[in-house]
């Protein structure tokens, strides 16, 4: 029996013929799946369960995991896709919702966040309620950086008036103490997400906005990685950026005593 592929569907109210028709697959084999120890489906049908349920494969088919893992220096990437919009909306959900000391949004508006996931302001408030460390970087709507990019994307939706979306939904969720915004220009064309050890980030091309830009998906596996260098980054953004709520320190009293070091806690 696959405890952790019955544990996943159970957690996701996902029937087996439901499942079924997501991978386009008998429900018989989906009883398979789930029955026959040591049973692994095709490659194309594990991701397609994974994004299905929005659980790793890794915890569904560790064997299936273990014989094609990577040693070298690019074993900290997960997955690669064309498009951050190719990025399942599940796996961003799962990221959020396994994650239990940071959350790290850096992207340039994080606009899209709010329209992808459900409840997505309930979900932070959730999280900074239980310990987890929130923090979103943004871009100034009322900048040079962000005019400039504006007229580089030419679209009909501006990256302020996305800007100002986001701040006016982190605003409904201010009063919840350990969720801190910034602006920082420094991210303009590199926008970086943390969930504790793992991370997407997507490069920014010319005159293409976000959803557009291909995707890593990294989990931290070694010092000095991929991973760190991001995490670096972000964490020197953070320091340089300026409170977004006047008044308030952006958070850097809640991170006495907290170690800089961007990788494990």
């Amino acid at each position: 029996m696959n405890e952790a592929l019955r544990r996943a569907m159970l957690q996701a109210h996902m029937t087996d013929r439901r499942l079924a028709e997501s991978c386009g697959v008998d429900i018989k084999t989906v009883g398979r799946w789930i029955t026959e120890t040591g049973r692994v489906p095709r490659a194309r049908h594990r991701w397609a369960v994974c994004e299905a349920l929005g659980e790793d494969e890794a915890v569904l088919w560790p064997a299936a995991v273990k014989k094609a893992i990577k040693v070298g220096p690019d074993r900290e990437v997960v997955s690669v896709y064309p498009y951050r919009s190719s990025c399942p909306a599940s796996l961003w959900r799962s990221l959020i919702t396994k994650a239990e000391r940071e959350l790290t949004f850096a992207g340039y508006t994080n606009y899209f966040l709010w329209l992808e996931q459900a409840r997505f302001g309930t979900a932070l408030r959730r999280k900074a309620a239980q310990g987890c460390r929130v923090r979103f970087l943004l871009g100034d709507p009322d900048g040079d950086l962000t005019r400039s990019r504006e007229q580089d994307e030419d679209v009909a939706l501006t990256l302020s008036t996305r800007i100002r979306v986001t701040l006016a939904e982190l605003e409904k969720i201010r009063s919840q103490p350990g969720i801190d915004v910034r602006y920082s220009e420094g991210h303009a064309h590199l926008s970086v997400f943390r969930f504790d050890d793992d991370m997407i980030v997507t490069p920014l091309l010319t005159h293409r906005v976000g959803h557009d830009a291909p995707t890593l998906h990294l989990r931290r596996y070694q010092d000095d990685g991929m991973f760190d260098r991001f995490a670096s980054h972000v964490e020197e953004l953070w320091r340089r950026g300026r409170p977004v709520w006047e008044g308030e320190d952006g958070g850097q009293a809640g991170l006495r005593g907290r170690p800089e070091c961007p990788g494990r806690e």
